[in-house]
């Protein structure tokens, strides 16, 4: 019941969404609300090994940077379409996700999170020294500008990844025994896990769609280099946007990474001069969040919820006692 409840509301959500460009035909607007989904695929893919694992990337920018690359070579180079393009970009975010899981996910705590960042930094200095991916100067795509085109498949390739990842995580026992290992990796080990495979399953199934996902940004920009897909700020603002919202959801995530790029985009346009401002505003925030809402701001809503419905439930069954004794 549930289930099904939930999925007419996202049907309902991604069918109102699908109709902005029918009313709005801005191509400023287009590409703000194009920029949101991709954060928001960002942030719910990186959440897949922090939240539900408990095991913190600083490399996922690398899967998107990857996916872009692979989708330029292809289709700039070998000159393919760019559907089977953004795919293979997915497929070679996958494939280096499981060359590097399987040594870094040995790690723990602050090890994997440094290595993961030395592997970001050891990608994007390949592609600076790279041919084949133009070096420091960087690569372009055959240009297609249709703002109304990336505006339908970004929406829908998040909204594909958002349901996927909602079985997987929520619904299967995959989820399960991802939890499992977040909370207590040894005792899921000894109930018949396998954690060292679990985990790179997961770090394979964050990095396949932050691939696609920059593979479809890279086509869109018809311009990549190292810096812009692989600088350290594309996992820096998804770190950001799903600690904010609430880790170990997809709904926090989500909610972070609208609330924080809406922000972004509102400073930048109004106080654009202040740049110092902006990184100091954001920094408060998100310590402000750590520390006021360790769960998230999602979390927050949910444990304030629960904590009004077992106050109601409390009251009515004292209610209900006190009639009896009356009685």
């Amino acid at each position: 019941m549930l289930r099904n409840r939930f999925l007419l509301i996202y049907i309902g959500i991604v069918a109102l969404l699908s109709l902005i460009p029918l009313f709005i035909h801005n191509t400023f607007f287009l590409r703000i609300a194009t920029e949101a989904f991709m954060w928001v695929g960002m942030a719910i893919t990186w959440d897949v090994l922090a939240g539900y694992t408990g095991y913190l990337n600083f490399g996922h920018g690398v899967s998107f940077g990857v996916g872009a690359y692979v989708t330029a070579i292809f289709m700039a180079k070998l000159h393919w379409a760019f559907f089977p393009s953004i795919l293979v970009g997915g497929l070679g975010a996958g494939l280096l996700a499981l060359l590097v899981g399987f040594p870094t996910l040995r790690l723990y705590g602050a090890y994997f999170a440094i290595a993961t960042w030395a592997m970001g930094r050891a990608v994007q200095q390949l592609a600076l020294v790279l041919n084949i991916t133009g070096g420091p100067d960087g690569m372009r795509l055959p240009p297609f500008l249709n703002p109304p085109f990336f505006f339908y498949t970004m929406l829908f390739t998040v909204a594909a990844i958002f349901l996927i990842l909602w079985y997987l995580l929520e619904k299967s026992p995959f989820g399960l025994k991802l939890q499992a290992i977040r909370e207590d990796e040894s005792g899921a080990m000894a109930i018949g896990i396998n954690p060292a495979l679990i985990k790179v399953k997961a770090f394979v199934l964050s990095a396949i769609p932050a691939g696609i996902i920059g593979g479809i940004y890279a086509y869109w920009l018809t311009y990549i280099n190292p810096s812009s897909t692989l600088g350290d700020l594309m996992t820096d603002q998804a770190v950001v946007m799903a600690v904010f919202g609430g880790l170990g959801t997809l709904i926090g995530p989500t909610i972070g990474a609208v609330l924080i790029y809406a922000f972004k985009t509102y400073f930048w346009a109004g106080l654009s001069q202040y740049q110092v401002l902006y990184l100091v505003i954001l920094g408060g925030t998100i310590a402000a969040s750590v520390v006021f809402l360790p769960d998230g701001l999602w979390g927050a809503i949910v444990s304030r919820h629960g904590g009004r419905k077992t106050l109601k439930k409390g009251l009515a069954l004292e209610k209900k006692a006190q009639t009896e004794m009356d009685t």
